[in-house]
């Protein structure tokens, strides 16, 4: 464009690249009198195939699905990352330590976690066990506050916030039925100040109001599996805490952060902490298998090749051979 704007460019610009770096063209659109974003480009198709909190990426020819801010993996954000916690597995994520980290290198993070208090959560993540008690997921405060979510003896599920150090936490359970069958189980958790919204495998979201307070002060960890820390916690996340979680954990994330994809893919660079017998594990899958690799460019310029009709092959009983699919 040009300083009067009155003369110029007229038309739509994307995918602007200067010495290799990517400019963010869309943000200082929303900024600049008389440029629109939004240009049109392969996302603004396709970019509804990018699942699970995957952003669309354009590329010259194609686009991407960018799964940083996932729990899944994949050219499609689709595949599920999945880990089968032994007993006295740990896995704890360091709120404290990514904040510094952030702060010099994103700014969207750095923003989230500003002041390390929380006012809502998002929290998903899927599991298979058959043992109980179980702890599933516990967040730690510097102020004793602190979020747990277990399987209580009968197997119904508990989500526990004490948002309140001088207060006993809300409890709040879920008794559809016990989900220690050894089947998935998917949970959603959603928390906006003193309301909370829980989801169990698709069915009707359930709403509860907590009394403990609205403001998660100074988070400190995340742990999956067992804690290990000394922490001042209720009787009954005790006893679950007792033995941790035996099973297998898949797609956990809280808010922007992918703590299981953290500790599998970049534990090296994550502030992680691992303890205990963890691996990975395809033991969440729940649809078919999918590339890990989260650069796949997806081209639409050409589709010609041969079309399966899925006709049986011929004389392919033989003792000889195998046919595998």
């Amino acid at each position: 464009g040009t300083a009067s704007r009155q003369k110029g460019f007229l038309g739509c610009i994307r995918s602007l690249q200067l010495n290799g770096m990517a400019l963010d063209l869309e943000e200082r659109a929303k900024i600049t009198p008389g440029v629109e974003p939004g240009c049109p480009g392969h996302c603004s198709s396709y970019g509804n195939l990018c699942h699970n909190g995957g952003k669309c990426r354009e590329k010259y020819s194609g686009f991407s699905c960018d799964c940083t801010f996932s729990a899944y993996a994949g050219p499609f954000c689709k595949k599920e990352i999945s880990a089968y916690f032994g007993t006295g597995t740990s896995v704890t994520y360091n709120f404290q330590e990514y904040y510094t980290l952030a702060k010099n290198s994103s700014s969207h993070a750095s923003s989230f976690y500003a002041d390390m208090t929380l006012n809502r959560e998002e929290i998903t993540f899927a599991f298979r066990t058959t043992r109980t008690p179980s702890l599933l997921l516990y967040v730690s405060s510097f102020y004793k506050e602190y979020l747990s979510v277990i399987l209580t003896r009968n197997g119904s599920l508990q989500i526990r916030y004490k948002l309140d150090s001088h207060q006993d936490p809300d409890v709040f359970s879920i008794n559809i039925k016990s989900m220690a069958d050894g089947q998935l189980q998917h949970v959603k958790i959603n928390r906006e100040e003193e309301m909370l919204f829980a989801e169990v495998n698709q069915n009707e979201r359930m709403k509860f109001t907590l009394s403990s307070g609205t403001e998660f002060n100074a988070i400190k960890s995340l742990t999956l599996g067992k804690i290990l820390e000394n922490s001042d916690v209720d009787e009954e996340t005790m006893k679950a805490n007792s033995q941790g979680f035996i099973g297998c954990l898949s797609s956990v994330q809280f808010n922007h952060i992918a703590p299981l994809k953290a500790a599998l893919h970049h534990s090296s660079s994550a502030p992680i902490i691992v303890k205990g017998r963890f691996t990975e594990s395809n033991c969440g899958t729940s649809t078919g298998a999918d590339s890990t690799s989260s650069e796949t460019t997806h081209s639409f310029a050409d589709h010609s090749g041969p079309i399966d009709e899925g006709e049986p092959l011929a004389n392919a009983i033989r003792s000889d051979s195998a046919i595998i699919g």
